[in-house]
């Protein structure tokens, strides 16, 4: 992916977001653009317009972090997006990727630490699983491999984005389809700002564009957010509706990785409904072939 064309559209979608009665400036006649201009965010952020125009182009290598900040205030950016913005200025000077080194994950060529597998098998009452920035399933406990059991159904690496826009499974998994749409989306533009030379992401990326638009529509929106926590609903083949809480953890010792964990609010139905799936899978455990020949 290319930084500079990834800096230009998101400077500019943040810009066409961005009114004049709410950045405090008067509309005036015979606007021709559907935010602010050029000229109104520089004078906001007290450069000039001839060095915002640069910076618009993709020309973030060597700003300081004074100046994105000024930028991202009068773009009136959240967090994600001021985040997002200084990802982009790292890897357009390609700081990024000495201060924050971040392990790849080719397809085929990571596999969890044998301890790490061990923990998410002690998790047993809620999914847990740990995903790289493209939504690849890495590593998941019996809890999530059964939540999840149609991801894990498919030929290819198990993939949340691709499951999300690819599989009509995914319409009836996800009883919020859009929200976890637009979610999906931000997690992966959030990681083509952080990663935007990973040749992986921009084949997932390609394959999504051109075989969903509802994946091509958000896409172009440039729009990231912080998924760390929250509430989700899904409605599963085998015990119905469940509505868990998630926290999303960085792990430390894989940079680029988040391991995620699944509870239900105690005495809910939901947490009934984790009970059931954990009592499914040890059932179809016993009856596997495997468990049947080591009795």
């Amino acid at each position: 992916m290319d930084n500079r064309e990834e800096v230009r559209e998101f400077l500019t979608s943040r810009r066409a977001k961005i009114t004049p009665d709410r950045a405090g400036l008067p509309a005036g006649p015979r606007r021709r653009v559907p935010g602010l201009r050029r000229s109104e965010v520089a004078a906001l952020a007290d450069v000039s317009v001839e060095y915002y125009a640069k910076l618009e182009r993709g020309n973030l290598a060597g700003v300081s972090p004074a100046v994105l900040e000024t930028i991202a205030r009068a773009l009136q950016l959240d967090d994600a997006e001021r985040a997002h913005l200084l990802h982009l200025a790292r890897a357009a000077d390609g700081s990024d990727a000495l201060t924050r080194p971040r392990r790849r994950c080719a397809k085929g060529q990571w596999a969890p630490r044998r301890s790490l597998q061990w923990t998410l098998d002690a998790i047993t009452a809620g999914p847990a699983f740990v995903r790289n920035g493209r939504m690849d399933l890495l590593a998941a406990n019996q809890l999530a491999r059964a939540l999840y059991r149609d991801v894990y159904s498919s030929a290819q690496q198990p993939n949340l984005a691709r499951f999300n826009f690819l599989d009509d499974a995914s319409r009836r998994f996800y009883p919020d389809w859009d929200t976890f749409a637009d979610t999906c989306v931000a997690i992966l533009r959030t990681e083509a700002g952080r990663n935007p030379h990973d040749k992986d992401l921009h084949d997932l990326v390609g394959e999504l564009s051109t075989r969903s638009e509802e994946f091509r529509t958000r896409w172009g929106a440039h729009n990231v957010r912080h998924h760390g926590t929250g509430v989700k609903r899904f409605h599963h083949t085998v015990v119905g509706e469940l509505t868990l809480a998630f926290e999303g953890l960085e792990m430390a010792a894989e940079p680029g990785l988040t391991l995620t964990v699944y509870t239900a609010e105690p005495g809910s139905p939901s947490e009934e409904g984790l009970r059931l799936l954990a009592s499914w899978v040890a059932t179809r455990e016993a009856g596997s072939p495997t468990q049947q020949a080591a009795t």
